[in-house]
């Protein structure tokens, strides 16, 4: 039970803990170089080679972006166009003769009844006698 003692609130402050007036503040420090002059100075930590291979890479990444989406662009348009000039007339002509297929049903079905315009039958052919079957 002594240990439980030892770590209570009431037992007082941690032997660890410096006083709070002892904690020096670095972030109220005013900087005297900005953050360019800093990126500056580091990039002289490293060899000229490597800092002309980074130059390198960077552009030649910057280049192929750059050419990457102009040709995304181009063969965006040819797609859509393609599409549009060759597919698209064939979609609206098959929904074309559907919708003349669905009209001339239900004319069969108006004339005929209600039974023929369901089963495809001949036409001009009059349907079977109801009494008939």
């Amino acid at each position: 039970m002594a240990g439980i003692e030892e770590l209570s609130p009431a037992a007082g402050p941690v032997a660890t803990r410096p006083p709070e007036d002892e904690i020096e503040d670095d972030d109220d420090e005013e900087l005297d170089e900005t953050l360019v002059e800093r990126l500056w100075g580091l990039t002289e930590m490293f060899p000229d080679t490597v800092r002309n291979a980074a130059e390198a890479s960077a552009h030649c990444s910057v280049s192929l972006a750059k050419k990457l989406y102009s040709f995304s662009r181009s063969a965006l348009w040819v797609g859509t166009t393609s599409f549009m000039i060759l597919v698209l007339p064939v979609v609206f002509e098959t929904e074309r003769l559907q919708l003349e297929q669905q009209q001339l049903q239900q004319q069969r079905q108006i004339l005929l009844g209600p039974n023929t315009g369901m089963s495809g039958g001949m036409p001009g052919m009059m349907p079977p006698a109801p009494g008939k079957m």
